[in-house]
Order: structure tokens, then sequence, then C-alpha cells
């Protein structure tokens, strides 16, 4: 549920962007999946075999098979996925045709009498409304299904406040900005769309300045790092790759999942290096400063700006995509909406539907961009620490842990994969040792 509620918050700010900018900041975790098991050590073993190449220490570390759960589980969130997407154009179509949105709008207006209330509590309804109707996949896809696979020791009652502080952020933050659009839409009807996708970049970067302050601690308990060696061996190693006055925090994760998770976030003063305590403990040292050298990248590489003007140019043209086809619906359907203007706050769920319409065929596009900065990053760790069996051991691990299929069809690739296939990747850590032939590297101009 709190992943919907963000990216209808997203939607709602026209922050369509920030999902893809966000996109690059988790570790190194092939989204295949995004929870993990307990690891089989034998397996594990098993996996590895060593095959001598120039130097002693380099060795082949082999692709494991998929095991029968891992398939099912991967299967199971395809059709899951399906299963949301179906929803995300049918609920909102349904709330559209029936009326309803034009009653929640009637109901806000005698609640708040003047407009700028009245959009926020129409907002308000809104939400809360697809709280409840998605509430009991939310529980089974969140909290059933994965206690079921054995994923997550996460209470009920933690879910559920999960689950509501979610809908506090989002309520809060969507009163607080969802005028803005209405506003633009009211005082500029031709020039909406792009008053509105100027407007967006700020509201990004404010995103980004906030939530490794204030919204990710509302979830999680953030506290410094306990291995003090280790944190140096980290604050060392981003010294190297150009990271500067960095701080290191661990958080509380294993009250709630065995997941492993890593990554830099925030820009300027919010600047931060995160650690959740599962990844402490599952991966080695050296597997450690593999994925903090990967996440250091996204960094390095300035990832999150190009994603923000990337972001910045697809809600260009989706909001005048928007624009260009409201005007036909409405001109069709306005007495079956019970509205004819835009700038009408019941055109939110027709907001929902035709900008959920264009994200997912310009998904395709951002998974391609989002899996080459990817492999960018993997490059990056790998020419930083030149330590290709912790790399690619890494990630074998990470398949165990997450019931990951490696080598995922091409279906998948091109409609969710934000991250290359984690076969594709540890066939990556075992092969790429430029040093060795004396190749040019192509970040070591980063390095100090």
């Amino acid at each position: 549920m709190l992943k919907y509620l963000i990216k209808i918050f997203i939607i709602l700010i026209f922050f369509n962007s920030l999902t893809f900018a966000q996109g690059i900041q988790p570790v190194l975790l092939n989204d295949t999946t995004t929870v993990p098991r307990i690891i089989d050590q034998s397996q594990l073993a098993d996996s590895i075999v060593a095959d001598l190449f120039q130097s002693p220490d380099s060795v082949i570390v082999h692709v494991p098979e998929p095991s029968e759960k891992a398939m099912s589980f991967y299967r199971s969130g395809n059709y899951l996925y399906i299963l949301n997407l179906l929803l995300s154009f049918l609920i909102p179509v349904v709330i559209l045709f029936t009326g309803f949105s034009a009653k929640i709008r009637d109901w806000a207006a005698k609640l708040g009498r003047q407009w700028f209330f009245v959009i926020g509590i129409y907002f308000a309804i809104y939400t809360i409304i697809l709280f409840i109707i998605y509430l009991p996949l939310s529980y089974y896809i969140g909290f059933i299904r994965l206690h079921d696979y054995g994923l997550s020791n996460q209470t009920l009652w933690k879910w559920f406040l999960n689950s509501i502080k979610s809908l506090g952020v989002t309520l809060a933050a969507g009163s607080l900005f969802i005028w803005i659009p209405y506003l633009l839409l009211k005082k500029s009807p031709k020039n909406w769309w792009l008053y509105l996708s100027i407007c967006s970049v700020p509201f990004i970067i404010l995103i980004i300045l906030i939530v490794p302050v204030w919204i990710d601690p509302l979830f999680n308990e953030f506290g410094p790092m306990k291995d003090k060696i280790l944190e140096q061996k980290i604050l060392d190693l981003a010294s190297r790759s150009g990271i500067e006055e960095s701080r290191v925090f661990e958080v509380n994760k294993s009250v709630d999942t065995e997941a492993v998770n890593a990554y830099v976030t925030g820009i300027g003063q919010t600047k931060r290096i995160v650690l959740w305590d599962t990844i402490i403990d599952k991966l080695d040292e050296d597997e450690l400063l593999i994925v903090m050298g990967h996440e250091m990248g996204h960094y390095v590489l300035n990832h999150i700006t190009w994603g923000i003007l990337i972001g910045s140019i697809g809600t260009f043209i989706m909001f005048y995509l928007v624009y260009r086809s409201s005007g036909y619906i409405l001109r069709r359907f306005k007495n079956r909406f019970g509205f004819e203007k835009l700038e009408d706050i019941a055109s939110l769920p027709l907001f929902i539907i035709l900008i959920g319409f264009y994200s997912f065929v310009g998904q395709p596009f951002a998974n391609g961009i989002s899996r080459y900065f990817e492999r960018e990053c993997d490059k990056f760790t790998l020419e930083l620490t030149r330590d290709n069996r912790a790399g690619a051991e890494a990630f074998v691990k990470l398949q165990h842990e997450n019931l990951s299929n490696p080598r995922p069809g091409p279906i998948y690739r091109f409609f969710r994969a934000t991250h290359p296939p984690i076969g594709e990747r540890i066939d990556f850590f075992n092969r790429y040792r430029p040093w060795e032939t004396g190749e040019p590297l192509k970040f070591d101009h980063l390095f100090r």
C-alpha cells in the first residue's frame, strides 16, 4: 500500500519523474523480487567454482539455478503485477463513469465551501477511499504472502502502523500541494501543461532533500554504525570515490525483514550513506564494500541529476499528451463524468488514468536508462575495488536471499526490470578486468 500511495502522491503533485530519480538509489538488488530468505550455505558453496585466471585470487563464480520456490515467487509476483496494473486503471474508470467522482466533489464543496479547502477535502476523501479499496490486496501482498514464503518477520501491528503512516504522509503532502496544478489549470487552460512541467523540477529537488531527513525516519530507526572499523573503511572508500563529508547511518531493519539494502541518498547537507543492519550481517566485508562502491557510483556519476533531467523531459511530454487527449475525452463523456472542464477537481481520476497510461507506455524506455545506470555503477565499483570475486559472490548470495530468477524472460525485462538480470551481473563481474589486460579504465580519473 505504501508503494501505491506514494505513486498516487507523485502523480498528484506531478513528480512522475521522481520515481525514476529515486529508482537509481537502491542497492545491488535484482528487481525480480524485493524480499530475501535465509541462505542455504551448502547450495551457496556448491555454486562457487574456482577456475584460475591470470592471478591466483581469480575465480569463476557460476550462476546458480533458481529454486522451485524462487520460481513460484517470481511467477506469482508477475500475476500480482498484472492485477495491480489492471486495478490502477479499472478503479478510477469506475469512479469516473459512475459519476462518483462528481459526487465526492459535491461533498467536498459542502464541507469546504472555499475553493482551496474543496480541493484538499476532495483529495483526502478520494485517497481514503482508495486506501480502503486496496487494503485487502495490500494486506495479502505486503503481509500474508511474504510470511507464507518465510520472507518477513514483521508483526501485523507494525505492518498496519506503517500503512497508516504512509496514508498520513500522503494526505498531508497531497493536501499541501494538490492545489497548485488545479490553480494552473484554472488560470491557464491552454498552457498549464508547460507551467506544470517547469514547476515539477523544484518539487522533485525538494522531495530528494526532505525524504532522507523527514520521511524515512518515520518508518525506520536510524542510528550510528555500531562497527566503527567498518564505518571507517566505508568512509575511506567514499573519499577515494570523491565523496567527502558523508555521514554513515545504520538502520534497524532486522525487526521487520531479512531484506538487505544500502544506498547513498540526499544532496547537499542531507547527503548520507545508509546501511540496513541486515546487509551488514549477511555479506562479508569485501562484498559489502562492493555494494557500497556501486551505490557511491550513482552519486559520483550524477545519476540523480540525470534522472531529474530525463524525468523532467518525460514529464513535459506526458503532460502535453494529457492536455491533448483530455479535451477529446471530456467532450465525449462530460455528461457521464458530471463535469466538463479539467480544472474541476472531479477530474483527478481522469488525470490518474491518463498519467498512468502514458507512464506505462514510457516505462520500457525509463527501465532501459535505469539498467544502463546500474551497469555503469557495476563497472564503477569494480574499477574502484578490483574485487571481481567478492562482487560475483555477493550477487550469488542476493539471488538466494531474494528468491530471484537470475534470467527472467524478455517481457519481464521490457516492462518491469529496472536492473539488469542478476545472472548477467554475475557474468559481468566474472569477466570485467581491464586492469589485467592493460585496457584504459573508464572511471579511473574520478578516483583519488
